[in-house]
């Protein structure tokens, strides 16, 4: 195994993402210690057999969830949490992973309809947030039998007022919830270019000894926005990134993720033997640096931490606040202490009144992303139309996947198509519901005009939603309403 492995918890070594379109590569990958598979991929009575090649021969299988939403309002959902379990023990798998984001809001708690975003995003760096997000651990925690790490997320936009950073945030997290941690150093890259934030400075505060294992991936910049594509070469400053957390702890695990443009199985293997001389590189330097007599992690070391509240490992964790009950003090104007506020003191930790907040700002949020609804205040809107078109071209391509066949049938005309349904039709029902209603837009409006394209389009209808396609009658309805919403 290479030199991964001294902080707290499995030991996992250099891995990949396993996608169907790259298994047999993956499986001839040498030196593979581990990987990665998206829970909502597989099925726990049914895995796919290069997965359980890949058991056999010893590669740990790690199952890395997108749909749970444990930074949303609502408390994270039963039966996802139990199909998540259900895989996890199919798997064998050692932990768990999720995000720190929302996926979903609206309905109950806000008595608006439930909208779905279909992509991760950021939750707002607030005390309130936060309490919610610990319960929702907590819960989730509970109801997995093997520990769970969280994901730090890339973000187009920034929410306004937000009261913490995020290496304070995740260290809040983790002193109250024990939760692991999965850092994305493509994801601290992505925030830097998109939003201005530090990567030493989130990589300074955050605890490195909860790092559960860490996510490398690549992107590119356009128009002065990076995204997180999964699906170019990871670039330098990504993998310098990676080296600065490596010279300050030993990863457990390290993983590429490719999601699309799959190169030949080379560059995969290039890519990995790049993060493993990364890895390899900053040891030699952390070693050198203990042989001197400086810790790996120290201000003399890190320049950048010096007066960032940095931490050395194994020493105390920097909090913003004190533990629940305890009243901290700061020298007073008379020499003397005086109490300080903190968050115990400005409001009680959690409760209801948190959640139905952090449910009224997220269902503001994502209904203007999706549903056109004005920008909340406070939100930069360029961003916002650059993060709502993100959205619609990720349902595009998720349903292209999903549903080859509607590309085929509707060639050029597909992504047009789809970006006039979105425009009206949130997603609320998850990927294949959307598939089906975006057919089902198209065969009410009476499109596409060409009849063999239309017969497929209904055929393909048939066979998935098991009942009748629009016919005449419905399409004569479309066409009435359409004509009321034009006078």
């Amino acid at each position: 195994m290479t030199e991964l492995g001294t902080a707290r918890g499995t030991e996992l070594g250099v891995g990949i993402g396993w996608r169907p379109e790259i298994a047999g590569a993956v499986e001839a990958l040498p030196g593979l210690d581990w990987v990665e598979v998206v829970a909502e991929n597989v099925c726990a009575g049914h895995l796919p057999e290069s997965l359980q090649r890949l058991r056999a021969r010893g590669v740990t299988v790690v199952p890395h969830g997108v749909s749970l939403g444990l930074g949303g309002a609502d408390r994270p959902d039963a039966g996802r949490l139990a199909e998540l379990a259900a895989k996890a023990e199919a798997l064998g798998a050692p932990l768990v992973t999720e995000h720190i984001a929302f996926v979903r809001a609206g309905g109950p708690l806000t008595a608006t309809p439930l909208l779905e975003a279909g992509h991760l995003l950021p939750v707002p760096r607030t005390w309130d947030a936060l309490d919610v997000l610990c319960e929702n651990v907590r819960i989730a925690q509970e109801a997995l039998p093997v520990p769970l790490a969280l994901e730090n997320i890339a973000a187009l936009i920034s929410w306004p007022g937000e009261e913490l950073t995020e290496g304070e945030f995740l260290a809040e997290l983790v002193e109250r919830t024990g939760v692991r941690l999965l850092i994305d150093v493509a994801n601290l890259h992505t925030n830097h270019v998109n939003r201005g934030e530090s990567p030493s400075k989130a990589l300074a505060e955050l605890p490195v000894e909860a790092i559960a294992y860490v996510h490398v991936a690549g992107g590119l910049e356009r128009d002065g926005v990076w995204h997180d594509t999964h699906a170019h070469p990871v670039p330098e400053p990504v993998l310098d990134i990676l080296s600065e957390l490596a010279s300050r702890i030993s990863p457990p695990g390290v993983l590429l993720e490719r999601d699309d443009r799959f190169p030949p199985a080379e560059e995969l293997a290039s890519e990995l033997e790049a993060i493993r001389r990364t890895v390899a590189g900053a040891a030699v330097a952390r070693a050198r640096s203990a042989a001197d007599g400086a810790p790996a992690d120290s201000p003399a070391e890190h320049p950048l931490l010096i007066g960032a509240g940095a931490r050395v490992s194994g020493g105390p964790m920097p909090h913003p606040r004190t533990a629940p009950g305890e009243s901290p003090a700061a020298p007073g104007p008379s020499g003397g202490t005086e109490p300080v506020e903190t968050h115990e003191t400005r409001r009680p930790v959690g409760g209801e009144r948190a959640r139905d907040r952090v449910a009224v700002a997220q269902a503001a949020l994502l209904s203007a992303l999706v549903a056109g609804t004005p920008a909340p205040e406070g939100f930069d809107t360029r961003r916002l139309g650059v993060q709502s078109r993100a959205l619609v071209g990720k349902r595009a391509e998720v349903i292209a996947k999903i549903a080859p066949e509607l590309p085929e049938i509707l060639g050029d005309d597909y992504r047009p198509a789809f970006r006039a349904y979105a425009k009206s039709r949130p997603m609320t029902g998850g990927y294949r519901r959307d598939a089906l209603g975006f057919v089902e837009h198209l065969l009410v409006t009476g499109r596409p005009e060409d009849p063999d394209a239309r017969r497929r389009l209904t055929r393909w209808w048939q066979d998935r939603a098991d009942t009748r396609p629009p016919g005449l009658a419905a399409r004569l309805i479309h066409a009435a309403r359409a004509a009321l919403v034009r006078r």
